[in-house]
């Protein structure tokens, strides 16, 4: 028999993915500023040397 009432997980489901993706784009902003870190270095040791 089918469930009555509301559906099953759909606001659990929802607000994971909605976490998921806001982890997954934090994690990313991380990486691309790390890389813009280290340009910076490499070009600052180039410049001294």
């Amino acid at each position: 028999m089918a469930k009555q009432g509301r559906e099953k997980n759909t606001k659990n489901k929802a607000k994971h993915g909605k976490l998921m993706a806001r982890k997954k784009n934090k994690l990313k902003t991380e990486k691309e500023l790390r890389k813009e870190r280290l340009k910076e270095i490499v070009a600052k040791a180039k410049t001294q040397s």
